[in-house]
Parts: structure tokens; C-alpha cells; sequence
């Protein structure tokens, strides 16, 4: 059992309040996941600097200051690391696949755990409210977040193994349920060279739903796809820089909520996690369909 939450802003004027409202909506969250929670927020200037790509790595025996030397060194332009957490942010004024292929090069150790131009993840180990607020997510701005409370039964208990998963540019998943074939799934994907850093099997999901991107399909084609291909019950929350899109399982195991708003979408595994939201009295309010694909576009 786990906690999903999202939420993707039609009003400008609501962005300076993105990550309190996603706070208390992850808040809302911890008993069904107490060991570990992340989130992903995008549209943050002081995170992912306008011009600029941010990469996101785990801090475990990681010096900041000389990671962004080595990978500076790499690009031939300066960069800055913040150490948030578990994570350390690593922005650079280029794209997102050369600064993670810069990543690599210079300190192949390392895990990345999220790049793109308008995404910062961070996740780590503990109870949710503690790490938003070590994470500094209340005072934190933007268009679109998404979070997770986890409650492990596939892996370990680590920074590695929490969600948000984000494995292409600005794209995350965050899953409440299991997947029954992932270890099948993943030595496919191994055969076509894509490899994955953790045991978990959202990794697996969305290293799947990734390479189908890549591949020319859109986040429909690509969850479609997953669904054929991955057996089992989830909730999943899908989103990118521009889309936030939500899918349950044929039979729809998992709990889901979703409320919109002519100021939002929102949605979470439960109402209570919904409930503090501006206008939400007023919300068109329903439960998401088995295996019925919902998609905004900023």
C-alpha cells in the first residue's frame, strides 16, 4: 500500500502556492506509506533555472561541490551543486540529455535519479512531512507536482528505491500497486540495452514507458502499451513537462481520486488528501475508470 498525489495547475495565480498545497496533500498520505517519499515538482525557478537543465543524483558519499567541478569540467561551463536530502541538484545551461551524458562521463557512480528542463525530483527515506519540509517543498513554487508515500513490498528501503521514478526528460511515475512480471520485463528491456538501477518494479514501468516515448509514442500510446505488456494492479500518475495523465488497472485494484477545477487537476489515491484544496467544495469530483487513460496538457 502507497499514496499518491498530484497536482497540475490551470492558474497562474495559484503556482506560488504549489508545494504547500502538495504538502499537505503528501501529508495526508503517510499512513499509507511511512518509510519513504519523494516528489517532483516542475516549473521551480530556484530548482530548474529558466535556460537551464537540472539533473538530479542521490547524495549517498557524494560531494556536492566536487561533482558539479567534475561535471563542469566535462560541459567547459560552471556548475553549481545544492545538496537537498537524499539528492543533490545539478543545473547547467544546456539540454537535458547532454548534461546527464556529462553526468555519466565524469562520475559514472553516481545515480541519477531525474533530469529535465523543468524538473526537479527529490526523494529519500523517512516520514513524509519530515522530508518535504527538509526538502524546503512548502515554500517551493511552480506549475505541476506530483508525490508519493511509500509502504515497500518489492525492494529495499532506500533513497534508490522511493518514487518519484524519472528515467527520461522531465517525465516521472509514481505507482500505488505491484507488477507481477516485472523481473521478466526487465531482462527484455536489458536485451534491448535498457538497464535499470533499482529492484523496485515502478523502475521497471517506467523505464518501459520512457523507451516507448522515445520511440515516437505518446504518453496514451505508451501507457496502452505498458498495460498489454506489464501484468498486475497499480494506480499510475504520469507526467511530463507538458502532460499529467492517469491510469488504473482493467480491474482498478488501487484507490484513485481525481478533482478538477477551472483553477486545477488533482488527484490522489484518497479524498482526505484532496480536501484542504481551494474551491474544492465546488470540484467535479469522480473516481477514475478501470483502465481508462486521463490526460491533461498544460
Amino acid at each position: 500500500m502507497c499514496g499518491i498525489v498530484g497536482l497540475h495547475l490551470r492558474d497562474p495565480d495559484l503556482e506560488p502556492r504549489l508545494g504547500d498545497l502538495l504538502t499537505t496533500m503528501l501529508g495526508e498520505m503517510t499512513d499509507r506509506g511511512s518509510d519513504s517519499a519523494g516528489v517532483a515538482v516542475y516549473g521551480n525557478p530556484d530548482w530548474t533555472p529558466a535556460g537551464s537543465a537540472t539533473v538530479t543524483v542521490l547524495a549517498d558519499d557524494v560531494d556536492a561541490a566536487d561533482l558539479a567541478t567534475r561535471v563542469g569540467s566535462r560541459l567547459g561551463t560552471a556548475v553549481r551543486g545544492r545538496e537537498i536530502g537524499a539528492t543533490v541538484l545539478l543545473p547547467a545551461e544546456t539540454d537535458a540529455d547532454t548534461l546527464a551524458s556529462a553526468l555519466r562521463t565524469a562520475a559514472p557512480e553516481v545515480v541519477l535519479v531525474g533530469m529535465g528542463s523543468e524538473l526537479a525530483v527529490l526523494k529519500g527515506v523517512g516520514l513524509p512531512l519530515d522530508l518535504a519540509t527538509g526538502f524546503g517543498l512548502p515554500g517551493a513554487s511552480g506549475w505541476q507536482g506530483v508525490g508519493h508515500t511509500r509502504m515497500a513490498t518489492e525492494s529495499a528501503v532506500t533513497p534508490a528505491g522511493s518514487h518519484p521514478f524519472s528515467v527520461g526528460p522531465d517525465q516521472c511515475i509514481v505507482h500505488n500497486g505491484s507488477f507481477s512480471n516485472h523481473a521478466s520485463v526487465r531482462r527484455e528491456l536489458a536485451r534491448r540495452d535498457v538497464h535499470c538501477d533499482t529492484l523496485n518494479d515502478t523502475e521497471v514501468a517506467a523505464r518501459f514507458v520512457a523507451e516507448q516515448i522515445a520511440l515516437g509514442a505518446g504518453i496514451d500510446q505508451a501507457l496502452e502499451e505498458m498495460s498489454r505488456v506489464l501484468d498486475g494492479f497499480y494506480t499510475l500518475l504520469v507526467s511530463t513537462a507538458e502532460e499529467f495523465a492517469v491510469v488504473r488497472d482493467p480491474i482498478a485494484c488501487k484507490p484513485a481520486v481525481i478533482a478538477e477545477t477551472d483553477r486545477y487537476v488533482a488527484m490522489a489515491s484518497e479524498y482526505r488528501a484532496l480536501a484542504h484544496l481551494p474551491g474544492i467544495a465546488d470540484a467535479h469530483l469522480y473516481e477514475p475508470e478501470p483502465g481508462r487513460i486521463y490526460h491533461w496538457h498544460r
